[in-house]
């Protein structure tokens, strides 16, 4: 009948604790699961039982190494890993250091380490150290041993009642286990967790799972063949078979070990030109029975013992053979290849086997008469076949030549282009023709007269058109031109050829004090300081400085002024204007438009008139009155051209005469400007 897992396991752990080894386990069933559990089990008490054996050997000796066995068995190394790691914690408890151990020995030497230190601390039996000298007791009082020992009242203190882990919460304590122990019902006693049994383990197919303490660990499961022998850590390790004695060589042969198996080498070496059979005996080679033919050619390979030797063949040749260069067979003898040309120039020999024949050439023709070979004239006898332009005759060919501008084709008969551009004959551009090339120039440049290859730069700024090209100074460059302004107050348009003014008053690159007015002229500006006389005040539309806007004055006079408010001139202005430099006049131009606001009294009773009173140089200017649109208008005119640089300032008067009394008038003072440059 099948049996449980915990029948196969105990029955393994009866077995170990019965005989103390598990080489001869006996199996109790077919089945593998229940064997693997069986091996386990027993294995696993093996372990437990070295390792308590290992404690107590430690807790009795104080000392391990008079245990220790040769043999490195698995039941040996946890007997010493327990014995070391229980005197680890009885330092330590003898040195009043703490029972917790260092993570880094490991969880099952800590384990140990734990257990044999807290039990020192709880009072363990010291007797069978008869040589420790004896201490009278000291009473201590409660006070000092709480100031000596801060951990007195700790209930972990000593690793507590818990066989592994213990952490005090105050007023209890909770134990806890190792990695690969469980906590048993108890809440105290940790137990070790079988890998094997619950399936936690990693082992791959082919390895068979071994339980250790707080662990496992995996062990090859199959063969490893003949050979081979398999190690504690599943590893195949290659048996010596010279060393341990289990090979079958003869004694006059020695044993030479091969990994998984052994070769038998005889004592007996022979000499050279002899090769060693199976039993050790020395057979000679028969060197010339090889395949890399010991003798050179035109040699026979004798065998002799243990050597050969080589004889030279020397077979007879007849005319017109002789001896290759090994001696061993006859070759024909070429005629034609000596320097004493048998056949004579003109002539072509032919070898053959023990013989030769003379031949006209290819381009030469048998001449009875001579009886010699004569050159054949191939461009004369076939004329205008054999090339496509020109034929030269040479001795025995001919070749072909081409015209100039053409070149020879692959074939050596036709003429193809000859692209002479690629060779850059031209100063700047070249486009090819058939037969020749021709030279061109980039924009800017034109061909010489005198070899038609260089380029010339041309001047545009010397051309008939070149005054239409820049509106102030032409630059010549080569292959163009640029276009030049007046270094201050212009700059070059978009188009690259007119120069605008520049507004230095929008751009605020003037140097105008906050008490002047910044007035643009062409090419530069102005600072003019135009303040309004007494009894007079700015208009506030025109109080914007910055801008080249006309400056205009109203009367505003004080209270009970008589004469201000009897004074007819009712508001003064200035505006600034520039004009160009020169015009040659075929009309007068108009300037300045001064329209008139009529007062309020009747307009049939008032009679408006445009006078210019001051600064009119060489009578330069008029005034005439017009009428625009329901308004009258003054209009001032230019009637002389003016050089310039030139300044002027025009004063207007624009009267309203009633009865013939001026009532009211305004004055306009405007600034000229004659720019030295006009675009």
């Amino acid at each position: 009948a099948d049996l449980s897992v915990e029948e196969c396991c105990d029955k393994g752990i009866e077995w170990a604790n019965k005989n103390r080894i598990c080489a001869s386990l006996p199996l109790i069933s077919e089945s593998r699961e229940c064997s693997m559990t069986q091996v386990q089990c027993c294995r696993s008490q093996l372990e437990k039982q070295s390792c308590s054996d290992g404690v107590e050997f430690a807790n009795a000796r104080e000392e391990c190494d008079s245990h220790l066995d040769k043999n490195s068995t698995c039941e040996a190394e946890y007997f010493k890993t327990c014995c070391y790691c229980c005197l680890l914690g009885k330092a330590a408890q003898v040195q009043g250091q703490s029972c917790e151990p260092n993570p880094k020995i490991g969880y099952q030497c800590g384990i140990v380490f734990r257990t044999c230190c807290g039990k020192g601390q709880e009072g363990i039996d010291l007797s069978i150290s008869d040589y420790a000298p004896k201490k009278e007791p000291v009473e201590i009082s409660k006070e000092e041993l709480d100031q000596e020992d801060p951990y007195l009242h700790d209930g972990c203190r000593g690793g507590g009642p818990c066989s592994q882990q213990c952490r005090d919460t105050g007023s209890s304590y909770v134990c806890s286990c190792f990695v690969g122990y469980q906590l048993q019902p108890d809440g105290i006693t940790c137990e070790d967790i079988n890998e094997c049994i619950t399936g936690t383990h990693n082992c791959g197919i082919g390895q068979t799972c071994v339980n250790t303490l707080g662990s496992f660990r995996c062990q090859r499961d199959t063969s490893c063949g003949t050979g081979y022998e398999l190690t504690d850590d599943s590893r195949c390790k290659d048996i010596d078979e010279c060393e341990t004695g289990t090979h079958n060589c003869p004694p006059d042969f020695i044993c030479q070990n091969t990994p998984g198996s052994f070769r038998c080498r005889p004592k007996l070496q022979c000499m050279s030109g002899f090769i060693q059979d199976a039993l050790g005996n020395c057979i000679d080679i028969n060197e010339c029975l090889s395949t890399n033919m010991p003798c050179p050619a035109g040699q026979i390979c004798i065998n002799t013992d243990g050597s050969f030797t080589c004889q030279r063949i020397s077979p007879s040749c007849g005319r017109g053979y002789h001896l290759n260069e090994d001696g061993t067979r006859c070759v024909d003898v070429d005629e034609c290849s000596s320097s004493n040309q048998p056949c004579g120039e003109g002539h072509v020999c032919i070898n053959a086997p023990g013989n030769y024949r003379c031949e006209c050439k290819a381009g030469y023709t048998f001449d009875v008469i001579s009886r010699t070979c004569i050159d054949i004239n191939e461009c004369r006898r076939y004329p205008g076949r054999l090339c496509a332009h020109k034929c030269e005759n040479t001795p025995g060919s001919y070749y072909c030549t081409c015209t100039m501008g053409f070149k020879l084709s692959a074939d050596g008969r036709s003429c193809e282009d000859l692209n002479e551009c690629e060779s850059n004959p031209c100063s700047q551009e070249c486009a090819n023709v058939y037969g020749s090339y021709q030279c061109y120039c980039r924009r800017g440049f034109q061909l010489s007269d005198i070899d038609g290859i260089s380029c010339e730069d041309i001047d545009e700024c010397a051309l008939p058109t070149g005054g239409h090209i820049c509106s102030f100074r032409c630059v010549n460059i080569p292959g163009s031109f640029q276009c030049t302004c007046p270094s201050t107050g212009y700059r070059l348009a978009p188009n690259a050829r007119n120069c605008q003014d520049i507004d230095e008053c929008v751009a605020e690159s003037h140097n105008c004090s906050f008490n002047e007015t910044c007035f643009n002229i062409q090419g530069g500006f102005r600072c003019l300081s135009l303040e309004c006389p007494e009894n007079y005040r700015k208009s506030g539309d025109t109080v914007r400085l910055e801008k080249t806007d006309t400056i205009r004055c109203i009367k505003s006079c004080r209270p009970n002024d008589v004469s201000c408010l009897l004074d007819p001139v009712h508001t003064i202005s200035h505006t600034v204007i520039s004009l160009p430099t020169f015009r040659e006049f075929t009309r007068p131009e108009e300037i300045i438009f001064l329209r008139a606001i009529t007062p309020t009294y009747p307009a049939n009773q008032a009679d408006i008139i445009f006078d210019i009173t001051e600064g009119n140089l060489r009578d330069s200017f008029d005034i005439i009155k017009r009428y625009m649109d329901g308004m009258t208008v003054g209009v001032v005119r230019q009637v002389r051209p003016i050089i310039g640089p030139f300044h002027a300032i025009l004063k207007l008067e624009m009267n309203y005469v009633m009865g013939g009394v001026v009532s009211h008038r305004n004055i306009v003072n405007v600034h000229i400007f004659v720019s030295e440059y006009w675009f």
